[in-house]
């Protein structure tokens, strides 16, 4: 495939999708629409349950009290709808979620009246039943559950990004160039192994240079879009840019 076939000029187009929650769909939990909270609440146990579910795991919880406790979460959280407490001129949807939990763990959970899964309790649909898989896998670490969680949206979003900008190029037709190029989206500039990435590729430098500066560069900006969804103003989202790098630099 030749370098202009690769990396011509024709505009990828992001589709309208998110996995990160944003305030639009936070506040639609508690709109009285019943389908419309449904969807909500879907958007939002599909992007948050891993993070709070290692919280819960890191709190002492065992395996399958964590998975009891991170779908009851869910449930309270539409039920009695805490997401119309949430101020929207303050603070980030990260940080909301986590304080309603350590709530939902200090005040709402009645372990005595707890009922087991399948026993009648609606469940949400997270993927709950690979969790402890997934948590096995995690490297040890000295992290407090808080610290953990942060890490864990920190991940979480990245890899939400990382998805998205694969999408993009795989609907334009550019998934090989993608997947030839991903890489080059971590370390600086000038460690970039161009030749290397151009022999393989069969493109020349040059072209393969401008494909790396374009591929980052969307990279960037779908990063910026994911963090202004759990935010209000736009001026959080260099704030929360910066708090990204802090949690991944201590991790």
């Amino acid at each position: 495939m030749d370098s202009t076939e690769r990396t011509g000029s024709a505009p990828i187009h992001p589709r309208a999708v998110f996995a990160t929650t944003h305030w639009s769909v936070v506040l639609s939990a508690s709109d009285s629409d019943t389908h419309h909270a449904r969807d909500a609440l879907a958007c939002l146990c599909q992007s948050y349950w891993y993070p709070l579910y290692t919280y819960v795991r890191r709190r002492g919880y065992s395996a399958h009290d964590a998975q009891d406790l991170t779908q009851a979460f869910f449930l309270r959280l539409m039920e009695r709808h805490w997401v119309a407490d949430a101020d929207r001129e303050r603070g980030r949807f990260r940080t909301f979620l986590l304080t309603a939990l350590q709530r939902f763990l200090a005040d709402e959970w009645d372990r005595g009246r707890a009922q087991k899964r399948g026993g009648g309790v609606p469940h949400v649909p997270v993927q709950l039943d690979s969790a402890e898989i997934r948590y096995g896998h995690e490297p040890a670490d000295e992290l407090t559950p808080e610290q953990s969680y942060e890490r864990r949206w920190a991940l979480t979003l990245l890899d939400t990004v990382l998805q998205n900008l694969r999408a993009e190029y795989e609907r334009a037709g550019k998934g090989e160039l993608f997947a030839g190029l991903n890489s080059s989206l971590v370390g600086g500039r000038e460690t970039q192994p161009y030749a290397e990435l151009a022999a393989r590729l069969a493109m020349n430098e040059g072209a393969v240079k401008v494909a790396v500066h374009r591929l980052r560069k969307r990279y960037r900006q779908l990063l910026r879009d994911e963090i202004a969804r759990t935010t209000v103003a736009a001026g959080d989202v260099d704030d929360e840019l910066r708090h990204l790098f802090v949690v991944l630099a201590g991790a």
